[in-house]
């Protein structure tokens, strides 16, 4: 009994002093980008009910606290943070968006996974690390920050681009990758009055952007991904209200031009070579380059609200207008759109619902490429003429009847002022994705994504009998009045069941389920009604076009294993059945498998200089259909137009005639081998990733000739060889510098691949576009060498290294210069691509910028190649202007030999700063109540480059003039209340 009264009294002794030990607790929770408070934060003691949350002015009061708790800070959209209390009366806290914890966690198809689990070759790209500047459409704001993508934009305004993951992995059909939104898979053509497909979303609601390169990562898309795809996410809601307001204005010119003979010069090029024709010369001095260009104006702005909408769903509506000029005259994009997410949660937070709605409203006035006809006209004569009948501008014409002289350019300024070429295109898209956690298996999803894409487009193109470029007969203008009509339609089903449960050491995912996709369109046309011979009747204008319903129908599995978080394996399978194929190639199957060892948890276990490294291995098939092909496995029947018609007495009947056939067409495969290592360093100061590939394309899919009376037309797809991709991808990327004021991060990719033709139904196929005339195309799929290499004539040179003009080297000693002389020489693929970016963060201040090069691409010259000859300086009906460069070759004459010299390969390498961005951020605008970050930059600072034509960075490899990219002056303003 006295044993129990002594510890009772002990007990009462030390109650003041626990009493003593609880403390209150104070402080402040900011928003680390902004600085600016957060209101709503739950500010609990981890591990029980006690809590709070900050005011609207981020401050919180927190009671008796023990010494030794952990102390949870939680705000959704952002990152929880646990800080330990040891008896501190102050702990102010600044959470970082959610966005930060995707660098842990990667968007797979039909699924996510944390990156350290990760197998395959995959890499996201967050909002935080999008490109800063003018990005107008989404896939620029990847440009240059992820290996083994490469991304080429046109000068245009709004215009889509050129997108290769590893170069591709076909010939003949598309090499674009498959774009993925909210899950809903879009088709890669642009509707109707649109400037491209990716056009109408808008850069601003995006969250991230993931790119599956390797088969293990791409193979659960099947029929679809030998391209390799990418994942776009959208932003979501919050449970907080937030606004955010973007605006960004630039002022953009033109950087540089093709040099041509200026009017001074031209006058003593005429006088030296054709002084016959002095009296044609004018008294002007015009420059037609700046002439058809000018200076332009950028305007972007976003209105975001994001907060919990009825107090139960997290919601984000984002409100948007983007206009921008291109350097041609009347040239214009205007973009306006509205986005609304919705992120109910029921029963407890079982049943989900994901729903994204997109509306986007394009209007735009487009440009004719004008480009050739401003290098080629005569720099004497004025843009305008008072006395001429089209519409005051200089033409040439015969004055007593009005009829246009043949065989001369038209005025380039005039074609663009005169021509009324508008679209206007409608797209509505979304999804809504049911997630459904069953109460009696809780480890047992269901998720069911229902999708819809839409556009209705519209184009007109209108120029009164004044313009010389509109229809004419006889050489007399008639007008042009054009109307076109478009509609497209994308439906989606996907259902399927995941399974996660953890069994001891064993962590087992497995994922099956069923999509279904289906595509419509048609088109109307009225063709051009002022034409006065336009065919019309059933058979003739205006047309009505409906395409074949194009359906997938795909059954996809996966399964993970994770064992004692070391040892990674996935198995991928996916069946599908495309309506482009007939029923005997139909169906195929694309499996995939893939292995990942985190080898640091056996040799570098808990060592702070390699804290991660981790090897994957992984294998797959995936497909390729998209081949444009109209159903040509079906016998069909074309009737023809109503200038293809059989009379009878004096009655024209239109004629049925049978179209070609594709028989026994089948999948063009692509298998994939791919071995990487991610690694982190120094706590993870510096990570990064290498990748080493190896692709193999076959039964590859071409639209290529057929033997005389084998089908109804000479050409048909076929499939008809293979060809394959090695390559090597480099990533890093360090935070250099981190310290409360001041932070530097670096990020560097590279990437090298080699492509080879190894299988041909010939030994090789001419392709590309013709130089100068029939028969002079400069590139072939050539066996044995990369696809698009150039096929040229070798040049001889004289002793000053002057080529000599039809001098070329007779390769096959038959003592004869003819095609059979062409050579292999070198192709447009780069050696290396790089890309480089740095981020500086100083107190209040930001700069920013990226970099990107390419080395050992080679682009053919065709502006030179078709132009730059003396006899040029005749077109025929006039005199016209030709490059300056025809003063270096001396090349008198144009024929099929001379353009296709192996002169006008150059080498295209080039290093290009896209954006340079300087930032400064008041944290505590308006009183606190919001922050405001001001900045301004460059757009398209400067590219270095040898290449002697107006831009390296050509697509397909052949330059025959370009869009010339602007270089835009931006200023901006970010606001967040």
């Amino acid at each position: 009994m006295k044993t129990i009264s002594k510890k009772l009294l002990f007990l009462l002794l030390l109650l003041p002093l626990s009493v003593l030990a609880q403390s209150t607790l104070s402080g402040v929770v900011t928003d680390k980008s902004s600085g600016q408070p957060l209101p709503g934060v739950n500010v609990i003691i981890k591990g029980t009910a006690k809590g709070t949350t900050t005011d609207f002015d981020g401050k919180y009061v927190l009671s008796n606290v023990n010494s030794g708790e952990m102390i949870e800070f939680s705000y959704v959209g952002f990152a929880t943070q646990d800080v330990p209390y040891t008896s501190q009366k102050t702990i102010n806290v600044s959470l970082e968006e959610e966005t930060a914890k995707l660098d842990e966690v990667v968007l797979v198809g039909y699924g996510t996974v944390k990156k350290k689990d990760a197998t395959g070759s995959v890499t996201t790209v967050t909002a935080e690390d999008f490109n800063k500047g003018a990005n107008v459409t989404t896939e620029n704001l990847l440009q240059g920050r992820v290996a083994g993508l490469a991304i080429n934009t046109s000068g245009a305004p709004g215009s889509g681009s050129e997108i290769r993951i590893r170069g591709g992995s076909s010939l003949f059909a598309s090499n674009d990758p498959l774009i993925v939104i909210d899950g809903l898979p879009i088709e890669n053509s642009t509707g109707t009055g649109s400037t491209s497909f990716l056009a109408s979303l808008n850069p601003s609601t995006i969250e991230s952007l993931t790119v599956l390169k390797d088969a293990s990562a791409t193979a659960i898309y099947g029929s679809r991904a030998s391209n390799g795809v990418i994942l776009i996410t959208t932003k979501k809601g919050g449970k907080e209200l937030a606004v955010d307001y973007n605006f960004q204005y630039g002022s953009g010119k033109l950087v540089d031009k093709i040099d041509v003979f200026s009017a001074n010069d031209y006058r003593a090029l005429i006088q030296e070579v054709r002084p016959q024709d002095v009296s044609r010369l004018g008294d002007a001095n015009t420059d037609w380059q700046d002439e058809i260009y000018r200076r332009t104006d950028f305007v972007d702005q976003n209105l975001s609200l994001r907060g919990n909408l009825f107090g139960a769903i997290p919601s984000r509506l984002t409100v948007g207008h983007t206009y921008q000029e291109g350097l041609r005259l009347t040239n214009k994009f205007n973009r306006s759109t509205v986005g609304l997410s919705l992120s109910p949660s029921l029963l407890k937070d079982h049943l989900k619902f994901r729903i994204n709605a997109n509306y986007a409203n394009e209007k735009n006035r487009f440009a004719d490429g004008v480009e050739g006809s401003a290098l080629s006209f005569d720099p004497t004569q004025p843009v305008y003429d008072s006395s001429s009948i089209y519409g005051g501008f200089f033409e040439y014409y015969n004055p007593s009847n009005g009829e246009l002289t043949t065989q001369v350019p038209r005025n380039p300024v005039a074609q663009l002022l005169q021509t009324y070429d508008k679209g206007l295109n409608n797209r509505f898209f979304g999804n809504i994705e049911m997630d459904y956690k069953f109460h009696f298996l809780p480890d047992l999803r269901a998720v069911v994504n229902v999708g819809f894409d839409e556009t209705i487009g519209e184009r007109t193109r209108d120029a009164g009998s004044d313009a010389a470029t509109s229809g004419s007969l006889n050489n007399i203008p008639y007008g042009t009045n054009e109307y076109t009509r478009g509609y497209r339609k994308n439906k989606l089903l996907d259902a399927y069941l995941n399974y996660n449960k953890t069994f001891n050491n064993l962590v087992f995912d497995a994922t099956a389920g069923y999509s279904y996709q289906k595509w419509d369109s048609y088109s109307y046309s009225t063709g051009n009604i002022n034409d006065p011979n336009l065919p019309t009747g059933p058979t003739g204008f205006p047309q009505t076009y409906v395409d074949f319903d194009r359906v997938n129908i795909g059954f996809f599995g996966r399964t993970n294993f994770n064992l004692n978080d070391k040892y990674l394996l996935t198995f991928t399978y996916r069946r599908d059945g495309s309506s482009r194929f007939d029923e005997d190639n139909r169906w195929a199957n694309f499996p995939a498998a893939a292995f990942a060892w985190k080898v640091n948890e056996d040799f570098f276990k808990d060592n702070q200089t390699i804290n991660d490294l981790k090897l994957r291995l992984g294998w797959g098939i995936t497909g390729q259909q998209d081949i444009g092909n109209r159903n040509d496995f079906l016998q069909q029947y074309n009737i023809g137009s109503g200038s293809s018609q059989y009379i009878f007495g004096e009655t024209p009947y239109p004629i049925a005639v049978s179209a070609r056939q594709s028989n026994n067409l089948k999948w063009e495969e692509t298998t994939t081998y791919n071995v990487g290592i991610d690694f982190g360093l120094f706590n993870s100061r510096v990570t990064g990733s290498i990748d080493g590939f190896y692709k193999d394309s076959k039964d590859l899919l071409a639209d290529v000739a057929t033997a005389d009376g084998s089908n109804f037309s000479n050409r048909s797809w076929q499939n008809i060889g293979n060809f394959t991709t090695k390559g090597v991808e480099l990533t890093l990327s360090s935070d250099v510098i981190k310290k409360d004021d001041l932070n530097l991060n670096l990020s560097f990719n590279a990437t090298t691949y080699q492509r080879k033709i190894e299988k041909l139904d010939a030994q090789y196929i001419i392709v590309g576009n013709n130089i100068a005339g029939t028969g002079t195309q400069a590139q072939a799929h050539f066996v044995g060498f990369s696809p698009s290499s150039f096929f040229v004539y070798k040049q001889l040179y004289d002793s000053n290294g002057r080529p000599i003009e039809g001098a070329f080297a007779d390769l096959n000693g038959d003592n004869v210069i003819n095609s059979e002389d062409k050579y292999i020489y070198r192709n447009p693929d780069p050696k290396l691509i790089l890309g480089f970016a740095s981020t500086l963060n100083y107190k209040n201040f930001d700069l920013y910028f990226n970099l990107r090069a390419n080395l050992g691409n080679r682009v053919f010259n065709q502006v030179n190649a078709s132009r730059a000859q003396y006899n040029l300086l005749s077109t025929g009906g006039t005199i016209g202007n030709i490059p300056t460069s025809v003063l270096e070759t001396g090349i008198i004459n144009q024929n099929d030999r001379n353009v296709l010299s192996d002169m006008y390969v150059e080498n295209a390498s080039f290093l290009r700063m896209d954006n340079v961005t300087l930032g400064y951020t008041f944290p505590k605008w308006l009183e606190g109540k919001a922050s405001l970050r001001l900045f301004t930059g460059v757009q398209n600072v400067f590219v270095i480059t040898d290449y002697s034509g107006l831009d390296p960075e050509i697509t397909g490899g052949v330059d025959s003039t370009i869009y010339p990219r602007q270089r835009s002056f931006l200023f901006g303003a970010n606001v967040k209340f």
